[in-house]
């Protein structure tokens, strides 16, 4: 009887005619105006052609010389950290952790996991971040997010020097756009409490998601940001149908758009599915699960991201730390949870959004969602930028409080790949351009 229900679920090819018809009809306002935001920035390979170029490393130096010069110094110093070979090799770091085991122990680089952060708002915060992981032989995370208004960060000059920096030390990196949510386009919310909101709207609601669209090309084609969050189901459409097209875009999900079972993790896949290129690729990278899901979940969701032939590209982020304060009940901590999953489901980053719960509650000022959202103006005059690094820095400890239990247990992680290779052999190759 189950297998004749199976049967019933087939989907016949021919209702992909209906998808097209859509997708094609030179009337269709929804598809025109997508294409009409496209066509001020040209085509698709001119669009990609411009991102490559505005995401060089001589590019980037240039950006930060025009608009932070005073940054140069601290690039080129990270620089010549990562070619000295400063910061530990996986192996060293092995050898520290659990001593001469380490080289008994076979680590299955198939389930390694990827040490993820959130979120890196300010440059000065990666290299504060770098010194503490010399003087402690500690491992700088292989992933970085950024919950930043992005103007700002444009205006003073972090957001060419982040993205010198993740080229530096080997590391990739999401951006979180201004059109959020949190710009107002909910009217009956306002600013940073829309997160607190989403019965209202997520945030992105009539023309925002075109919006949405536009500010990714404009950021793109200047700065050759590749890599952005997603959080409506609109603007995860318009994602696929910009890369179907053949622009180079690449996101990931939020924690903000619920996937919290296996049912729409499904739906969120098969759209991945449905609009992929012909060589399979597809512009999800990754996958923020809600902080409600359990172990059981997550394996479930990995049969079928197998079956759809995404396993390698799309990322199971999993929150193992939150801010103490602004999103979920505390204590949180999924670090035990994560090591019963790292073993058996593949591809999955551990994201510490918070310091471990010991350590946060003693804070005079405990991280917060809400401090995202502040001015960095406001956030100096207010006396809270040393807490608020401290809050990063406590992140950057519980990150790798979970890499050394990856490590007890004879698992690998995915660190900075510049800053941390599997052994210390030759020097890094990349060279920082240095102005007079």
């Amino acid at each position: 009887m189950i297998e004749n229900l199976r049967e019933r679920l087939k989907i016949p090819t021919a209702r992909l005619e209906a998808i097209n018809d859509i997708l094609v009809e030179p009337n269709m306002e929804a598809i025109a105006n997508f294409l009409n935001v496209l066509s001020k920035y040209g085509t698709p390979e001119e669009i990609n052609a411009k991102a490559k170029q505005a995401a060089s490393l001589t590019a980037l130096l240039e950006r930060v010389r025009q608009t932070r010069p005073e940054y140069l110094t601290d690039l080129q110093w990270l620089q010549q950290q990562a070619d000295e070979g400063a910061f530990v090799s996986i192996a060293d770091y092995r050898q520290n952790v659990i001593g001469n085991k380490a080289k008994s122990l076979t680590f299955d680089d198939k389930y390694a996991v990827t040490l993820e952060i959130s979120a890196c708002q300010y440059f000065p915060w990666i290299i504060a971040a770098a010194r503490r992981a010399i003087a402690q032989q500690s491992l700088m995370p292989g992933r970085f997010i950024q919950v930043r208004q992005m103007k700002e960060q444009e205006t003073d000059g972090d957001l060419p020097a982040i993205a010198a920096a993740m080229q530096i030390i080997g590391a990739s990196f999401v951006v979180t756009l201004d059109t959020k949510g949190t710009d107002g386009s909910n009217v009956h919310l306002g600013g940073a409490e829309t997160i607190a909101g989403y019965f209202g709207g997520v945030g992105q609601p009539n023309d925002r998601a075109l919006q949405w669209l536009n500010e990714y090309l404009y950021y793109y084609t200047n700065y050759g940001i590749r890599q952005v969050l997603n959080l409506n189901p609109g603007t995860v459409l318009l994602g696929y149908l910009l890369h179907r097209l053949g622009v180079d875009i690449e996101f990931k999900i939020s924690v903000f758009m619920g996937n919290d079972n296996p049912y729409a993790a499904l739906w969120t896949l098969l759209g991945a599915k449905l609009f992929s290129r012909d060589d399979g690729s597809s512009p999800l990278i990754g996958f923020n699960w809600s902080n409600s899901v359990n172990n059981k979940t997550i394996e479930i969701t990995s049969q079928f991201r197998q079956a759809l032939d995404f396993e390698q590209q799309v990322r199971f982020e999993h929150h193992i730390t939150e801010t103490w304060k602004g999103i979920v009940r505390q204590p949180y901590n999924r670090r035990d949870e994560l090591m019963e999953l790292a073993s058996c489901v593949p591809n999955i980053s551990a994201k510490h959004e918070g310091g471990d719960p010991e350590v946060e509650q003693m804070r005079q000022h405990p991280s917060d969602i809400f401090d995202y959202f502040r001015d960095k103006q406001e956030i100096i005059a207010s006396g809270d930028w040393e807490h608020l690094t401290q809050n990063f820095l406590d992140k950057f400890d519980a990150l790798n409080k979970t890499a050394q239990a990856l490590t007890e247990q004879g698992l690998s992680v995915l660190a900075a790949g510049n800053l941390h290779p599997l052994e210390r052999k030759h020097l890094s190759t990349l060279q920082v351009t240095t102005y007079d």
